[in-house]
């Protein structure tokens, strides 16, 4: 019983249930949470799983395909064409260097030199599911150190290829027949004839997501069966999977090129929402497995050797990426988030380990030794950030002396707005076109200076931090204004300005209306949903192009702005009642509907007309013919 399907699903769930909340709420985000929950019912500690939690690796690793798939999907071949640049400069000095760095320290340290380049290769990748997963939790995907990182990652996931085609070509003088054999339906053939099939798997997903997966995708959505639909997503991964299996190579990849196939295809969209929930979680249950596989029997026998080995790897790998940070231009605290966040070995490592191993080029020991490595350098990643977060960026030298400078030039203003990506700049602008100067704080340094050249006075620092506010004026300050996208970011700045700063009105973007419920909870007055306007006034041109007065259309989109805020204050209250919270909104969409019907017909003013620049063509037209006459 205890072996069971449902048991094992039973333990995995209750432990990710228990640990990631906890993990999360201690700030060291959900990898790390899934990580430790994976170490604690492992064979080592608890017991809970046994020696199954390998094969529930090789399970789990799915989830890592599906996340490329989808990445792939937001990558349109024109917009990968344009990161060219990045990925090539970035990217590949990153994989070259601390490739050949790595074979350096090996051959040194006296291991064959086809060992050596096995190995190295294999370590300098970097783990794509851990990078992306922390960058994205702390809203950072879309910041220097992110794009970097992005373009390092989708290098690396191209270099497998080379990689998986090259340790054939190392195993080709080994004595002993490789294990692969008896499972490859292509080991059978030579090293060389083994490397072409690799290329030719490749250029067959490209060729088929063309002119393949798109039509078949077209032949289910006519069946309107949205289960099919979802079959169908799932098949397409599970056969790029299979068919890259067959080649000896890294199923991510594959599915990523199938992504990029798809990205400029109808379904794009309907992809993405149908396979998010997979691989969510799939990816949760890959990093309890990494953590499970964690061997404490190997780490306790060989423990000063492996932990310096995993932190000199750690070291080593972190050097090189600050140095190529630093040669292009990121600032401080952006290369630190770079080279910390990719200084630990990729789960494909486990993939090529395993290959290494079944051709002989590794021994055993050697392979369980490395894995060991891999899983350890993994676990210490979200630390690391952590530690970054909490400690290391806090003490960078330019946001102390930015900030410094920020108290001395702006303590008068009496407005404090932090957050100035696309969103914040906007409110920015038009408070500076109307004459009113805000204190502005960005996280983002290489943003920061970039602004700077754009002729902006903006800050850069972290704004939860209290000593960084009292330096920008908050004391002094009437009202800030936070235009940060991250939610709980957000949500953590209310409960430091209500506690330190309560004389401050608070006016703080929300992304959607579940955020706004919190902020309201909080009793936070001024929340504005960053679409709700946006779409409000698209709705409002469409009415303008139908022929409606531009002040009536006006004065009924505000209306219905005004409605939609009073309804949330009524939906706040049964927000965790589904029954009562769709009877409310039902009710109030009705009674929207109702009052803007009867704005709509009302009589206006006589004056209302004067809105429409139509309506002044016309009366233009009308007395120039009358003077004519």
């Amino acid at each position: 019983m205890e072996n069971g399907f449902l048991y094992q699903a039973m333990i995995y769930l209750s432990a990710a249930i228990v640990c990631v909340p906890i993990a999360k709420k201690l700030g060291m985000g959900s990898v790390l949470g899934y990580l430790l929950a994976g170490m604690i019912i492992g064979p080592f500690v608890l017991g809970f799983i046994g020696e199954e939690g390998e094969d529930i690796l090789h399970f789990a690793e799915f989830g890592v395909v599906m996340m490329l798939f989808l990445i792939g999907l937001e990558l349109e071949p024109a917009k990968l064409w344009s990161m060219r640049s990045m990925i090539g400069k970035v990217g590949l000095s990153q994989v070259v260097l601390t490739t050949l760095l790595l074979l350096l320290v090996l051959k040194v340290l006296g291991l064959p030199w086809k060992q050596a380049l096995a190995i190295s290769c294999s370590l300098a990748l970097s783990s794509t599911a851990i990078v992306l997963q922390s960058l994205g939790e702390k809203n950072l995907l879309n910041s220097a150190a992110g794009k970097n990182s992005f373009a390092v990652l989708l290098m690396q996931d191209i270099a497998v290829i080379p990689i998986l085609a090259l340790l054939p070509l190392l195993a080709m003088d080994s004595e002993m027949v490789p294990e692969a054999a008896l499972h490859s339906p292509i080991s059978q053939f030579s090293a060389l004839v083994q490397t072409s099939f690799v290329f030719g798997a490749v250029i067959f997903i490209v060729v088929s997501g063309r002119y393949l997966l798109v039509p078949l995708l077209r032949l289910v959505a006519k069946t309107r069966l949205r289960e099919l639909f979802v079959g169908s997503a799932l098949l397409i991964i599970v056969g790029i999977a299979f068919l890259m299996e067959m080649v000896g190579l890294s199923p991510a990849l594959g599915a990523f090129l199938g992504g990029v196939v798809l990205a400029n295809s109808e379904f794009k969209h309907e992809l993405e929402s149908d396979l998010e929930p997979f691989k969510g979680l799939l990816l949760g249950l890959f990093f309890i497995a990494v953590g499970a596989s964690i061997n404490f029997g190997l780490i306790g026998e060989n423990f000063l050797v492996l932990v310096a080995a995993t932190l000199s790897l750690l070291l080593l790998k972190s050097t090189l990426l600050f140095g190529i940070g630093k040669y292009n231009k990121l600032g401080t605290d952006q290369n630190l988030i770079f080279s910390l966040g990719l200084s630990q070995v990729g789960e494909f490592a486990f993939v090529t380990f395993s290959f290494a191993s079944q051709l002989s080029i590794l021994d055993a020991s050697t392979t369980e030794f490395l894995m060991a490595i891999t899983a350890l350098s993994m676990a210490c990643t979200p630390i690391l950030l952590l530690i970054n977060e909490k400690w290391i960026l806090p003490r960078v030298g330019t946001r102390e002396r930015e900030s410094r400078e920020q108290d001395s030039i702006h303590e008068n203003n009496k407005v404090i707005l932090a957050g100035f990506s696309h969103y914040g700049s906007t409110v920015g602008r038009f408070l500076r076109a109307n004459g009113v100067q805000a204190t502005i704080l960005d996280f983002d340094s290489d943003r920061v200076d970039l602004l700077r050249k754009m002729g902006f006075e903006v800050y850069y620092g972290d704004a939860t931090r209290v000593d960084l506010l009292e330096m920008a004026g908050a004391k002094n300050a009437i009202i800030f204004i936070s235009a940060i996208e991250d939610p709980d970011t957000n949500i953590r700045l209310i409960g430091l300005l209500r506690k330190h700063f309560p004389h401050l009105e608070l006016m703080m973007r929300a992304q959607n209306r579940a955020d706004a419920f919190e902020m309201m909870e909080m009793d936070v007055q001024h929340i504005y949903r960053q679409h709700l306007e946006s779409a409000v006034r698209m709705g409002r041109d469409v009415l303008i192009k139908l022929g409606f007065r531009a002040f009536t259309v006006q004065r009924l989109a505000q209306n219905f702005i005004n409605y939609d805020e009073e309804a949330l204050k009524e939906l706040i209250k049964v927000k965790d009642d589904k029954k009562a919270y769709i009877s409310t909104i039902r009710r109030t969409i009705s009674m929207q509907e109702e009052l803007l019907s009867s704005e709509l017909h009302r009589r206006f003013s006589l004056n209302d007309h004067a809105w429409d620049a139509s309506v002044i063509k016309e009366g233009l037209k009308e007395q120039k013919e009358k003077d004519n006459s």
